[in-house]
């Protein structure tokens, strides 16, 4: 007997042709009405809103998968914790519906056929590695602490942004697609900035009042401008909707890396007046965060840029950084800096003490480290303020190391394929800046650890987001050389 044989493109026309019957749009409209009424009646006019604009934002994301990635960058950058008004098992953020809404679509192209292949990187191998080892030492820490709907939803998250790589990569087939991508994610890294900035200059009981405003979407209420040091005598931090300057500003350097070289390109993806205003906005906003790390890390995407294409513009740029040291503002930044490297403040100290505890923590647990639940052992806690370290108490030594992987992986496919783009001048810009982005993300690891923290899943996300441009952008540039058209 003969077997029938799984035909994808049929069973999509098949499933289309009853999409349009009457019996299923009417089953639809119905089941709307009704799911409609009942959530207005038992949950109010609001939670009953955001469903249907929920489930509008679904029906876009549908017709155009690129929407959604817009979506992505938007929540990350303008309303990182914003969450749905309302249960389903668990608070679900915006953040969580945009991520899924993107990956279920891939998914789904997949699945119906729409979609046969996966584009593939060097990267792929060595990310899937870090995935498997996080899943692992989640899953032997689970002893370590309570198992909590929240802390499933947290690390599902987590995975969410990592293997968003690979469907960055797989959707980044043209340079025109990757272009648009970056405009959207500098456009809204601005207006952060813009926010942030509006928001500092305003006084400070109106602009409290204002981010009170967004406790409605789960954003914490009460009194939530930030002050060097915690003090009110000390000047005021600037956080947007980023809740802290420091994870604020650690948005803010990773886009502003990604925008810098766009200052001096010779074909920048924006008019040059424009770019000065984006870059300007995040520049400032970066600046009135008070976030030394950030700013350390800004310095050196901007020095990652310099050395590899703009040596010409040391000078210039060292010049900039003199006169910018003679500001009023300046002056407070240079005290904290030499407070820092000298250990001189209760904060730096602070961080002493937690690298020591985390290095301890490591030593008794090297292998899958202690998980994400919590620390096994009373005396220690887990929680650094460092990347390298915190992935290293949650995933251990091999952890670590598949992390590290990636990194160079992501490093070393560029460098390889360097040559590509010493002579694009609209391509290499692009290129350069995403790869800046990541390497000022490294080095604000070392200051913080919002790159990767189970509280800050937006930084997490934006950081994987612009790697994962990055292999695509060195992924384009081989196939190009190669002679196939990745230009349309």
């Amino acid at each position: 007997m003969d077997i029938p044989q799984f035909n994808p493109q049929q069973t999509k026309r098949d499933w289309l042709d009853f999409a349009q019957t009457p019996w299923f749009v009417g089953g639809l409209v119905g089941g709307t009405a009704v799911a409609g009424g009942l959530i207005l009646a038992f949950g109010g006019p609001i939670v009953a809103a955001a469903v249907l604009l929920a489930l509008l934002a679904a029906l876009i994301v549908l017709r155009d998968i690129e929407i959604g990635f817009w979506g992505v960058i938007a929540v990350v950058c303008l309303l990182p914790f914003a969450t749905l008004p309302f249960k389903v098992v668990i608070t679900l953020t915006f953040l969580d519906l945009a991520l899924g809404a993107v990956v279920g679509v891939w998914v789904l192209r997949l699945v119906t056929g729409q979609q046969t292949k996966i584009a593939n990187s060097p990267v792929t191998m060595p990310l899937v590695i870090f995935i498997l080892v996080a899943i692992f030492a989640f899953i032997f820490g689970l002893p370590n602490g309570p198992l909590t709907s929240q802390l499933l939803r947290k690390f599902a998250e987590l995975l969410l942004s990592l293997g968003f790589v690979i469907v960055i990569v797989d959707y980044c087939r043209h340079w025109t697609t990757l272009e648009r991508l970056v405009r959207v994610v500098i456009l809204a890294g601005a207006a952060a900035g813009a926010i942030g900035i509006g928001l500092w200059l305003l006084p400070e009981e109106l602009a409290n009042e204002l981010l009170n405003m967004l406790a409605r979407i789960g954003y914490p209420g009460g009194w939530v401008i930030r002050y060097i040091e915690e003090n009110p005598d000390l000047s005021e931090r600037a956080i947007g909707t980023s809740v802290d300057p420091n994870v604020f500003g650690g948005l803010l350097v990773l886009i502003g890396s990604l925008a810098a070289p766009q200052l001096v390109a010779k074909r920048p993806i924006f008019p040059r007046w424009l770019t000065i205003i984006l870059f300007g906005f995040i520049f400032l906003a970066l600046i009135l965060t008070f976030s030394r790390g950030a700013f350390l890390a800004l310095v050196a995407g901007l020095g990652f840029v310099a050395m590899l294409r703009y040596r010409n513009l040391i000078p210039y740029i060292l010049g900039a950084g003199v006169v910018l040291l003679l500001l009023p503002i300046a002056q407070e930044y240079l005290i904290r800096l030499v407070d820092g490297f000298t250990g001189a403040d209760l904060a730096t100290q602070m961080r002493f003490g937690e690298y020591r505890d985390a290095l301890t923590l490591i030593g008794r647990y090297p292998v899958f480290g202690v998980g994400f639940a919590g620390s096994p052992d009373i005396d220690l806690y887990l929680g650094v303020a460092m990347v390298y370290l915190t992935i290293g108490q949650q995933m251990g030594v091999l952890g670590l190391l598949a992390f590290f992987a990636v990194i160079g992986t992501v490093f070393g496919y560029a460098y390889l394929n360097r040559h590509v783009f010493a002579e694009n001048e609209l391509l290499d810009p692009i290129w350069l800046g995403l790869h800046a982005a990541v390497f000022s993300g490294l080095v604000a690891g070392i200051f913080d650890h919002y790159l990767f923290n189970l509280e800050f899943l937006h930084a997490v996300t934006i950081f994987w987001m612009l790697l994962g441009l990055a292999v695509a952008a060195t992924r384009l540039g081989v196939l190009e050389a190669a002679g196939e058209n990745v230009n349309s």
